[in-house]
């Protein structure tokens, strides 16, 4: 069982896509949305933060600026749940903002508009029109079976700063990070881009396939890490030294 947070806003349409890539993945999804449902990490196995609106910069020690949508309701619910999943030891996958907020739990911050600080191109589509290089020794890498990937780009803020025990696992073609991740247990992998848009594609697919082996493991006890990068190992269809 994997909990999902989605915007008050969009969830309606954004958590269908989202149940449909944790079942494709072997897993059940629960939603979570501000004023929705009580949130009961101890009913989960593991969790997707999902993505939506900008995260307040009162959060990291920036300052507010106009004509900036924001949802400190969101806020809120999503630190707890990743302080509590972290305390639990859950394993995470964020989305988008999702990523951007394990970022800040961990300590770490966001550039508030990142296509100010980076020359990279600026696309706005749920289509995979943005190419990433994703890092050769990362879980990322194993867990796509790609050294690159077209995604898409919804997003204005990004990570500056990383948190306690991140790495950066993937940029684009400008510099600016587009992945984090621990590689250590809890598994925790966080992407800039949307991909329960793309579960068309296979690399997409895998992101919640190692999410879900990373559950399985955490409920078991076992290694959650090394989990995720066994099913990767026992998958099919390879893509290494493509992109897709």
């Amino acid at each position: 069982m994997i909990g999902v947070t989605v915007s008050r806003r969009s969830g309606w349409r954004v958590f269908p896509l989202m149940a449909l890539a944790i079942w494709l993945a072997g897993g059940r999804a629960l939603r979570w949305q501000a004023g929705f449902r009580n949130v009961d990490l101890d009913a989960v196995h593991g969790v997707v933060i999902g993505g939506g609106d900008d995260i307040a910069p009162t959060l990291y020690g920036g300052e507010l600026r106009l004509g900036v949508r924001l949802d400190p309701a969101r806020d809120e619910l999503e630190s707890g749940v990743l302080r509590g999943a972290f305390e639990r030891r859950l394993p995470i996958l964020g989305i988008c903002r999702g990523s951007q907020m394990l970022n800040i739990v961990l300590g770490g911050t966001l550039h508030q508009d990142a296509y100010q600080v980076y020359d990279s191109r600026q696309i706005r589509t749920i289509l995979p029109r943005k190419k990433v290089e994703i890092g050769a020794d990362t879980l990322l890498a194993r867990s796509a079976k790609a050294q690159c990937l077209y995604v898409n780009a919804l997003h204005s803020q990004a990570v500056d700063r990383l948190g306690e025990g991140l790495q950066v696992a993937a940029r684009d073609d400008g510099g600016m990070v587009q992945a984090i991740e621990r590689m250590s247990d809890p598994f925790a992998l966080g992407v800039q881009w949307h991909p329960e848009h793309l579960i068309y594609r296979r690399a997409h697919r895998r992101l919640f396939r190692s999410l879900v082996a990373a559950a399985k493991a955490g409920r078991g006890k076992d290694a959650q890490v090394a989990a995720a990068e066994k099913e990767a190992r026992e998958a099919a269809e390879p893509l290494w030294g493509g992109a897709e």
